[in-house]
């Protein structure tokens, strides 16, 4: 083993560019030319003949040779005859660092002579004067290995836990610990001493480290202690506090008859003033009682704490806390009573935050709290009206509009509260959410039969304010389609004329633009006003003004500034609804005079926009579709046969009905998997599952949680990669870096992790030269970034070391590393030698993840996302449905078309596929394959795949990947 892999606490990263010093050099700076003839007068050697900032400097190069394998064993004595009397602190800082890495010991493994000097010198500093001084040497003392040099020590090391200053007192329990821990033998009555320090010691930090000795090193007497202040422990530090709590946690967990113990003095730390006390002392709770108070009060100081804590990262930690508890059966009913209180954290501003909250109130919503939960609900709608400042209101509005969409749909009798305050959002500038509120009043108009009056006047009360030609498309529908009345279908048509404006359009424009409607004329009606004659035409409207063109764009009806502005689609929809209206007022209606009057008007109002249309005034001419279709409009009207009134009328229900049941049956679907998938239920003959046999990542919630979360934190978690508990670093693909016959060889594992990729790296000496300053230099391609310079080595003859260096990973796409191996031969005067190392490529299948999305969500990002890829199927797969399984394998997407729309055989087929990445980031494909049947059933699938994303790496990448897994065929 190197001197590089040597157990040490202090990393030193320092480069080395030029050329290290030699021992004599080092010799005479740390000596500082003091002659042996000063030693042997007085020791220590007299301070004035010492330059301490060159002896500073040279003790640091001697560390950092030392780190980097170098062996010094001339420079021992000089640094203790000439540097070790020294009282400097620097000096002093790094002389711990210095005897923390120096070899102590002889190859056969006694102590070297020279550390008896070394340990006085130490006694010395413990008995010093200067707390820091103190401090420091027990903080050293808690590194070393070797008894011989700490039992001399030990006397001062017990004296100074009745040191004056808490830095002191503090080390030194940390040192006892230490030492207890190591060598038993030296302190052996360390826990009694620790436990007196503890009952009369008055500073908190100091009390937690003897505490958490007693923890680790006697945990009855630490349970003692604890138990004659647990009424106390309320008034502790948090940094106590913190401690009691994993003890409790600990007891509990080893030995279940003491929870009824210790779970009052939980119930007690859940009002302590500091949060994470109060987060622990939650979880803890929770995993040690099951009651339903227990539960409550744990949910209640996790809700507190998402509403006080400021940080967002926190909230998002603790509402996962909280969904982790809902998971459960048993305590999801518990929760359902505190929803209000969850949807207090909906004052957060952060989008995330309330888009968890809002799934959450949701998840937990019943028929006994969504009255309240709908009401809450209202008020935030009502909030978002007039709030602009915040970039997100918009995306915040439209999740109000689907959750309240949600609650309307499970429970109906809520529909009736809900609707009239969505719909004033149809007139909304933020035409998502518009559209969203839109899709919801379909849904209810279809549903609830006793709604349909109510919804159809409150439409026809926003129907004037709708700005955006998409929600203008389904309000027209939706009127066309459920409006009933004679009364109803009067006021569609005037709304619709209102909306129009002068007919007809094309003569009234031109009269416009050829000014001959005169101002005054303009003047007398104003802007504000909207004259409606008996017939429910528009009179007139500022529209026509001349005089002020600036003006002409904003004062236009709606309806006729849609079509001039070229779109023409919704003049086909139009066409369709004023049709559907039209017959049912002809079954309505049985004077022939009226039919006929409402029938002409209708065709009027087709007939112009057809004329428009043909004209040069739009921006766009009419398209071919939208003429036939209003053309056939034209001829249903003219014939006005019955099985057109069918069509129309009842057809295109139908349709819609199907639709909603589907979509309500696959819901019904999901929320039956969710459900099975919550109950756990175990069977007679289910396995038992041995602890000892099991993988740590297959452990159930009995495993310690405060050690999962300090291997969390350290790094030292097992993503489930295989279920053989065995499963090692030799099951993984190591790279290999460099050839056989080159004089360095490299090999390299690669552990991806969710933001950093860790490269462990063998590099063996394949010469019978040492090789000095061995250095792995890497670079990297792509959103990749080196985190630290891995550090110089120094190979013996046909020696070996393992370096690890981390790569930060910032975004989702294929990286690559690269680099080379460094390294000067021992003896020789060349220049640096150098290998090229082979290149690393970073799979961007490691930080993409299946999700799923709502076709309204998939749209939208679809229109949104700016980078387009698109890859040309080439495979040997001859079956679709076999070729998109294969694409979903090797992708990790999602598909988000249903089994039903795949099924069945048509010779061709068409797929939308979602995934998310470890960073947020979106990835959409659309899959359009055929099989060309003309080459015969052995031809392999023919098409393309769009890939849509944010970013240009991921778009590209993620082709990239599809085109290398797509030519293998799935045996």
């Amino acid at each position: 083993m190197t001197a590089a892999e040597n157990v040490c606490y202090t990393l030193i990263n320092v480069p080395m560019d030029s050329e290290p010093p030699s021992e004599i050099s080092l010799k005479n700076d740390l000596g500082n030319n003091c002659g042996m003839s000063a030693f042997l007068t007085s020791f220590p050697p007299p301070l004035e003949k010492g330059d301490v900032k060159l002896k500073t400097e040279a003790l640091k190069k001697v560390i950092i040779m030392i780190l980097n394998g170098e062996k010094l064993p001339g420079l021992l004595m000089t640094i203790i005859r000439f540097v070790l009397p020294l009282q400097d602190h620097t000096i002093k800082k790094l002389l711990l660092v210095f005897w923390e890495i120096v070899p102590k010991t002889t190859p056969d493994g006694r102590l070297l002579q020279e550390m008896i000097l070394v340990c006085d010198a130490y006694r010395k500093d413990l008995q010093h004067p200067n707390e820091f001084i103190r401090g420091s040497t027990l903080r050293f003392l808690c590194k070393l290995k070797e008894a011989e040099l700490l039992e001399p020590l030990m006397p001062a090391i017990r004296a100074c836990l009745e040191h004056r200053h808490s830095y002191v007192r503090r080390n030194a329990v940390l040192a006892i610990y230490t030492i207890y821990r190591n060598f038993e033998h030296l302190i052996p009555d360390a826990p009694e001493l620790i436990h007196d320090f503890l009952v009369n010691e008055k500073d908190a930090s100091c009390k937690r480290n003897a505490f958490m000795m007693l923890i680790h090193a006697d945990q009855d007497r630490a349970l003692d202690y604890l138990s004659t202040c647990i009424d106390q422990v309320q008034t502790f530090g948090d940094i106590l506090q913190l401690v009691i709590v994993e003890l409790i946690y600990k007891v509990c967990h080893a030995n279940p008859s003491e929870r009824a113990r210790f779970i009052r003095c939980i119930y007690n730390l859940l009002q302590s003033s500091s949060p994470a006390v109060k987060y622990e002392a939650a979880g803890t709770l929770v995993t040690l009682s099951s009651a339903p108070t227990a539960i409550k009060a744990a949910a209640q100081c996790y809700i507190d704490l998402i509403i006080k804590e400021s940080d967002n990262n926190v909230k998002l930690i603790v509402l996962d806390r909280l969904i982790e508890l809902k998971e459960h059966p048993s305590h999801e009913r518990v929760l359902q009573d505190l929803v209000m209180d969850i949807l207090r954290v909906l004052s957060t501003p952060d989008l995330e935050v309330r888009k968890k909250t809002l799934q959450l109130a949701l998840d937990l919503v019943s028929s006994r709290n969504v009255e309240e939960l709908v009401i809450v609900l209202k008020k935030e709608v009502i909030k978002t009206n007039n709030v602009t400042e915040h970039e997100d209101t918009d995306k915040y509005r439209q999740l109000l509009v689907r959750t309240l969409h949600s609650c309307s749909v499970r429970f109906p009798d809520m529909a009736a509260n809900v609707i009239p305050v969505l719909m004033e959002f149809l007139s909304d500038n933020n035409e998502a959410a518009a559209a969203d509120v839109l899709e919801f009043v379909r849904e209810a108009i279809q549903r609830f039969d006793n709604l349909r009056p109510l919804i159809v006047e409150k439409m026809l009360e926003v129907f004037h304010a709708i700005k955006s030609v998409k929600i203008y498309r389904g309000a027209l529908w939706i009127l066309g389609e459920y409006c009933s009345t004679k009364e109803d279908i009067q006021s569609v048509m005037t709304e619709v004329r209102r909306s129009l404006g002068e007919i007809p359009i094309v003569e009234s424009e031109i009269k416009k633009e050829t000014g001959e409607l005169k101002p005054e004329e303009e003047v007398s009606v104003g802007p504000a006003q909207k004259l409606v004659t008996e017939m429910g035409t528009y009179a007139t409207q500022s529209a026509l003004s001349s005089s002020r063109p600036a003006k002409k764009e904003e004062d236009r009806p709606p309806l006729r500034g849609f079509l001039l502005d070229g779109d023409f689609f919704v003049a086909a929809s139009l066409a369709t609804t004023l049709t559907k209206i039209a017959l049912r007022y002809v079954s309505l209606v049985q004077e022939k005079k009226k039919q006929n009057s409402f029938n002409a008007e209708a065709m009027l109002l087709m007939a112009t926009i057809l004329h428009l249309g043909k004209s040069s005034l739009p921006k766009k001419p009419i398209t071919d579709d939208d003429v036939d279709r209003i053309s056939l409009c034209l001829k249903v009207l003219s014939e006005c046969s019955p099985l057109m009134n069918d069509i129309f009328n009842k057809e295109c229900r139908q349709s819609l009905s199907h639709m909603l049941s589907a979509k309500l049956e696959e819901e019904k679907l999901s929320q039956k998997k969710e459900s099975e998938k919550r109950n756990v239920t175990i069977q007679p003959d289910d396995p038992i599952s041995f602890m000892q046999l099991t993988a740590k990542n297959e452990m159930s919630s009995k495993e310690d949680q405060f050690q999962l979360s300090l291997l969390a934190a350290m790094g030292n978690t097992q993503r489930k990669e295989a279920a053989d508990p065995l499963a090692s670093k030799l099951n993984k693909v190591v790279t290999q870096l460099t050839g056989f016959s080159d004089p360095v060889y490299a090999e390299a594992y690669v552990h991806v992790n969710q933001y950093d990729i860790v490269l462990d790296v063998l590099v063996v000496n394949q010469t019978s030269d040492t090789l000095q300053n061995c250095t792995l230099e890497l670079a990297t391609l792509g959103d990749l970034k080196l985190v630290e310079k891995p550090s110089p080595l120094t190979l013996a003859p046909h020696d070996f070391a393992n370096i690890k260096a981390n790569v930060k990973v910032a975004s989702t796409e294929n990286g690559i590393i690269f680099g080379n191996v460094v390294y000067d031969v021992s003896g020789a005067a060349s220049d640096r030698n150098c290998v090229v190392l082979s290149d690393i490529h970073i799979d961007i299948m490691d930080y993409i993840q299946p999700a799923s999305c709502t076709d309204a969500e998939f749209r939208q990002m679809w229109a949104e996302f700016e980078w387009e890829n698109k890859v040309t199927v080439n495979t040997n797969i001859i079956d679709l449905n076999e070729y998109l399984q294969h694409i979903l394998k090797s992708t990790n997407m999602k598909c988000l078309t249903p089994e039903k729309a795949l099924s069945g055989y048509c010779g061709f087929m068409a797929a939308n596929l979602y995934a998310r990445s470890i960073f947020g980031e979106d990835a959409l494909a659309n899959v359009s394959i055929e099989k060309p049947i003309h080459l015969g059933p052995e031809a392999p699938v023919t098409g393309h795949i769009r890939i849509r994303a944010k970013s240009q790496g991921m778009a590209l990448s993620l082709g990239d990947k599809i085109n290398l897994s797509q030519k293998k065929t799935s045996l």
